[in-house]
């Protein structure tokens, strides 16, 4: 009885688990509200990835108060337009290539009201 329970467990739960990875792992658009949005850096510095993960590479420390338009949004990550201006008015890290998009958590910025 214990094997054919854990046959049906690993049957039923490997294909479970799977599609629910694959959709947590799928990128989330961003709502129509939330692009030409702008967000603000509140805290003195703010990291600017390369990707939507806090492992990707630091392209710029964005100074406080620095506002930066909306683009996209994956999960909890927010990808912001990156101006050339950034370059002298950041803190460039590794910012070597010409990115023109970069991806901060929403825990770094707060929306701009109009």
């Amino acid at each position: 009885m214990r094997t054919e329970s854990f046959d049906w467990c690993r049957r039923v739960a490997s294909p479970v688990l799977f599609v629910t990875l694959a959709l947590f792992s799928l990128p989330h658009a961003a709502s129509s509200q939330e692009v030409g949005q702008k967000v603000r850096v509140p805290t003195s510095h703010a990291n600017v990835h390369m990707g939507p993960s806090s492992g990707q590479v630091i392209l710029v420390l964005v100074a406080k108060d620095t506002v930066l338009p909306v683009t996209g949004r994956r999960g909890e990550w927010i990808e912001v337009e990156l101006s050339p201006e950034l370059r002298k008015t950041g803190m460039v890290m590794r910012w070597y290539k010409n990115e023109n998009r970069g991806w901060m958590h929403e825990s770094t910025v707060e929306v701009v009201k109009e």
